[in-house]
């Protein structure tokens, strides 16, 4: 009787230490991004010579190497660039050709909230701060029995299967009346998570799988973390963004496609003065 009392004992205490440690795990992972670059330029553009497009490519290829910062516990995520490592600003091609993102600044700050499957965004638009607040994408992963080791990490693969809408603006020479196209594509996601890390977590807004997302590549875009740091010696803390004009999802996209339209006919005015540089600019 007595000898089971103390196995009783032993085991609670065991347990009520796992659950201490669970509750107060944290951990900071640092992710490296790269985008596919495709340019499809009208021939009319004589000025833009392969080696012009080349080197637009090239930029724009640079500007989506980023580095984020993913600092999370059980429940909570921030997501943000690396400030010692932000974005370059817009350069200047042979030929007066302006490279521009949209979006994707060092000021954007995405806050996840996996237990209540919520989020809020801090994104920064053409200079002025959007505060979006909505509920996570529960999507419906199918699990691989494909393994790999991602570092010293083993990794278990993750698939799921969309429809995207793609918006593409026109700023070439085509009728000034034409609007901006939109295509829908059908997008495979590819995911590498590791359960060795019990967090229901990931980059961007990429979650709900038994373990935090290590790689993601969804044929335009790779992600792939670089380091990882578990319960670090200085306590992390995680903060909800706050500025900015709230709004929720749907809104924002609203906003944003209206935004490209005015860029559009920002262009088409000073394609009318006589200007000859020629902007792309492409949402990251």
């Amino acid at each position: 009787m007595m000898f089971t009392l103390i196995r009783v004992i032993i085991v609670t205490i065991v347990l009520g230490v796992s659950g201490l440690n669970a509750q107060d795990f944290q951990g900071v992972a640092t992710y490296k991004t790269k985008r596919k670059v495709d340019l499809k330029i009208d021939s009319t553009h004589t000025s833009l010579t392969p080696e012009v497009q080349k080197q637009m490519t090239e930029m724009l290829k640079k500007q989506f190497e980023r580095t984020y910062i993913l600092t999370f516990n059980k429940e909570e995520s921030v997501y943000r660039e690396d400030e010692e490592l932000s974005s370059p600003q817009p350069q200047m091609a042979t030929g007066g050709v302006m490279i521009k993102t949209l979006g994707g600044g060092g000021s954007d700050i995405l806050y996840k909230n996996t237990r209540e499957g919520s989020f809020i965004n801090q994104n920064e638009l053409l200079g002025k701060m959007f505060l979006i607040k909505d509920q996570l994408e529960v999507r419906e992963w199918k699990l691989e029995s494909d393994t790999k080791f991602i570092g010293e990490y083993s990794c278990y693969k993750a698939t799921y299967t969309e429809e995207i809408e793609i918006m593409e603006a026109n700023f070439g020479d085509g009728p000034e009346d034409e609007e901006p196209k939109t295509r829908t594509e059908t997008r495979t996601v590819t995911a590498w998570y590791t359960s060795q890390i019990p967090v229901n977590n990931g980059p961007e807004q990429y979650q709900g799988l038994p373990g935090l997302i290590l790689e993601l590549n969804d044929g335009n875009q790779q992600i792939v973390c670089s380091k990882i740091v578990l319960n670090p010696e200085d306590k992390v803390t995680i903060k909800k963004p706050t500025q900015g004009k709230e709004v929720n999802q749907e809104e924002f996209d609203e906003i944003s496609e209206e935004k490209m339209k005015e860029m559009q006919e920002q262009f088409r005015a000073r394609r009318g003065d006589g200007g000859s540089t020629m902007q792309i600019r492409i949402g990251g």
